[in-house]
């Protein structure tokens, strides 16, 4: 029997025309795995795993008791629980556990569903897919695959960025308030939620910037495809939740869309440029630690410079550093006004399925944010100009009428 690594390759030929599969050679569950990836989990098992040498390593770095057993005594991945952070395949030395991949579906609806697919990129993205691969060349590559377009996360980032910047100063009044970021994280958002419920209420309910983009191109283009791309397996379960699932069809990580790319036989770096940018600094600078809070900091001075309570803001890197964090703020100890966590350390730059180096992503993002036209959300007239097209004609109305941008944590 193939691995389940081989039949992931081969499949990818197949689909894009450069082999075929012989049934026979793979195990159902693999098979079952990379056709509807909708039914399991972001991580799943590449191998068989019936005893374990290292005490189960996996189970015990799971802070979400996702890893269960069943009637046997075999282990077992539990859909709902497991979040997709990626400790589970560090931690598992025997390299038994893989990432789920919706690469098969994703090549079925761009090459075959005779519907428009974009791709959404997350704002970590530049440098990831090779030297000089600029935006316009990644565009270009997603274009060459059959997507119809690509669309910068980062805008809606600008978006999200408006709204928590409202929704601080609208609830931040005494110097005892606080608010916990609802960022892009969804690591931190599930922490919050299962371990730490009761500060919920300190949580705006605002999506994510992957959930805002798909809610919006969904609105404007009512039978798109969306697929949202990112380093973050967490993305994969967010994008499923019930009460959010009308967003996002397709999670690919940036490994995924590499590994599709050099399937298909595409070079982003030898391809020209599709140039088509309209995100601000405040929203590229959301794929790194602390970029959430200064882009809202940022954000809120602009709107009322005189403010009495400013943002204050604290940051925690991992998702060790996000449980004490919260573990300080519980016993009293705060010092700050707004808190934003990040599940992996130097924020989505540090993502499970980054391609490049953190330090180097963090440093890409930051150039990239440092080149925007504009500053925040505020200066940018393509967020304006997208509101308006929302029907979000004044900023009162985006604060109290922005269903698009809501949901309601259970």
């Amino acid at each position: 029997m193939k691995t389940f690594q081989q039949l992931y390759w081969d499949i990818l030929k197949q689909e894009t025309g450069q082999g075929r599969i012989l049934a026979g050679e793979y195990k159902p569950y693999h098979m079952d795995c990379l056709l509807h990836p909708e039914r399991f989990a972001p991580v799943v098992f590449a191998e068989d795993c019936e005893q374990c040498a290292y005490d189960q390593a996996c189970r015990n770095s799971c802070i979400f008791d996702a890893f269960e057993e069943d009637e046997e005594g075999k282990i077992r991945i539990n859909k709902e629980k497991c979040i997709g952070c990626g400790a589970c395949v560090d931690a598992c030395r025997l390299e038994k556990l893989a990432a789920n991949k919706d690469v098969v579906p994703v090549l079925r609806a761009v090459r075959g569903s005779g519907r428009e697919v974009y791709a959404l990129v997350a704002p970590a993205f530049l440098g990831q897919f090779g030297e000089g691969v600029t935006t316009g060349k990644l565009r270009a590559a997603f274009k060459a695959m059959g997507f119809q377009g690509m669309i910068e996360v980062a805008v809606f980032a600008d978006l999200l960025t408006l709204k928590e910047a409202l929704e601080f100063d609208a609830n931040i009044k005494e110097e005892q308030d606080f608010q916990l970021t609802s960022c892009c994280c969804p690591v931190w958002i599930a922490m919050i939620r299962n371990v730490y419920g009761e500060l919920m209420p300190h949580v705006p309910g605002a999506v994510s910037p992957m959930i805002a983009a798909g809610r919006v191109v969904k609105k404007l283009h009512p039978e798109a495809v969306t697929v949202f791309v990112g380093p973050c397996m967490a993305k994969k379960k967010e994008a499923r939740e019930a009460d959010i699932a009308d967003a996002i069809d397709y999670v690919l990580t940036f490994q995924e869309v590499q590994d599709m790319f050099e399937a298909a036989e595409i070079h982003p770096q030898l391809l020209g440029e599709d140039e088509k940018e309209h995100s601000s600094r405040a929203g590229r600078i959301y794929a790194r630690t602390g970029g959430v809070s200064e882009a809202v900091k940022e954000t809120v001075q602009q709107l009322h410079p005189n403010r009495p309570i400013e943002v204050r803001a604290e940051q925690a890197d991992g998702v060790p550093a996000c449980r004490a964090m919260i573990e300080k703020l519980k016993q009293g100890e705060r010092t700050a006004n707004f808190y934003e966590g990040m599940g992996c350390k130097g924020g989505c730059v540090g993502g499970p399925k980054i391609i490049i180096d953190q330090a180097k992503g963090e440093e890409n993002v930051n150039r990239y944010a440092n080149e925007a036209e504009y500053r925040t959300p505020l200066d940018n007239p393509f967020v304006l100009e997208l509101l308006e097209r929302l029907g979000f004609h004044t900023i009162e109305d985006f604060l109290e009428k922005s269903d698009l941008l809501v949901r309601e944590f259970a």
